[in-house]
């Protein structure tokens, strides 16, 4: 009702208007003024006006209460016209919004494919370049030792960096690309400490599992390794030398509704009070990740999405020239039937 009136405001203005010339009109022509003629014609065109008014409101009442709702019905595309209020403005503009929704859904279908055919081109090509990484680290271990692992210390790093481009890749597919079942804890985290077996040997950095072996968590396995791979490679990288240990624990759910706590922890440099809050965004380094000149930025903002979509929960804390702990929380396994 109130958008209503605003429309027909300007109406009201004109016609209180109109009825104001008229007294102006006979004192210009200095023609005697009738009061009851012009109190006739008056109420005359005011009940014309009104009729008008209430013809037009009943006409398009359903079309005024959509566009002042703030909510958008089910059935949009017929909510603006109905054949029982077939006015012509309610009418153009249901034509208008239809065009429009076909040009916006020929318009998404056409990113979708572009977006399908740039997902398939990364898969290709990580693919492709995985092949003669592998090959080039063959034939680095028939190198002398200095050569051999430098060339192999490069090598993981542009392996890593294949990775990191097909998991950020894959994210756009997600839902088409997880199976949820029960993980072995300790057996995802020694994996994800094995991949990374050469970094901890090149920074001198130990790693301790403290994970009984019956811990299992409800996840995906291939995610999950992932997510623990850049936490490790993290851990290791911001370690601060050699001698450190990055401790990898893991508290078990003990009553319904609690949540199994997987905790690494490291020995390092810590991240500063002001960047705890940031560390989750894309592409932010911080004050610690400039110092470590290959950071991307995007590890811990892939892990928080990640963990997003698995439902699972990550968070950090720090301090820094001691240490950071990175902990992900798990829900409760359903329990088995009949228990």
């Amino acid at each position: 009702m109130k958008l209503f009136w605003k429309e027909q405001t300007p109406l009201l203005a004109f016609y209180a208007l109109q009825a104001l010339l008229i007294p102006l009109l006979y004192s210009l022509l200095d023609v005697r003024f009738n009061e009851t003629l012009v109190l006739y014609g008056f109420l005359l065109s005011l009940a014309v006006l009104v009729v008008y008014l209430v013809f037009r409101y009943l006409t398009h009442r359903s079309f005024y209460r959509q566009l002042a709702s703030e909510t958008l019905p089910e059935d949009w595309n017929s909510a603006l016209f109905r054949e029982e209020e077939a006015a012509p403005l309610s009418e153009a503009l249901n034509r208008l919004l239809l065009l429009q929704e076909k040009h916006y859904r020929d318009e998404l279908t056409r990113e979708k494919n572009r977006m399908d055919m740039h997902l398939t081109f990364v898969n290709r090509w990580v693919h492709q370049m995985k092949t003669p990484v592998s090959v080039l680290q063959l034939t680095a271990r028939e190198l002398d030792d200095e050569a051999g692992d430098s060339i192999q210390e490069e090598l993981e790093r542009i392996k890593k960096g294949l990775e990191m481009v097909l998991y950020t890749a894959r994210l756009e597919r997600f839902e088409q690309d997880i199976a949820i079942r029960p993980v072995p804890l300790r057996e995802v985290a020694a994996h994800a400490v094995k991949e990374n077996r050469r970094l901890f040997i090149r920074k001198g950095i130990q790693a301790e599992l403290q994970i009984d072996e019956g811990i299992q968590v409800y996840s995906d396995e291939k995610w999950l390794l992932f997510v623990l791979g850049q936490i490790v490679t993290n851990a290791v990288n911001y370690s601060g030398g050699p001698g450190k240990t990055i401790t990898i624990g893991a508290k078990r759910a003990a009553h319904p509704g609690e949540v199994t706590e997987l905790t690494v922890q490291d020995e390092g440099i810590g991240i500063v009070k002001e960047d705890l809050r940031r560390v989750f965004a894309p592409s932010f380094t911080g004050e610690r990740g400039r110092e470590y000149t290959e950071s991307t930025g995007m590890g811990l903002y892939l892990v928080k999405e990640i963990c997003t979509r698995l439902g699972h929960e990550v968070s950090i804390t720090s301090q820094p020239e001691v240490g950071t702990t990175v902990t992900l929380c798990f829900p409760r396994p359903p329990a088995p039937p009949g228990k």
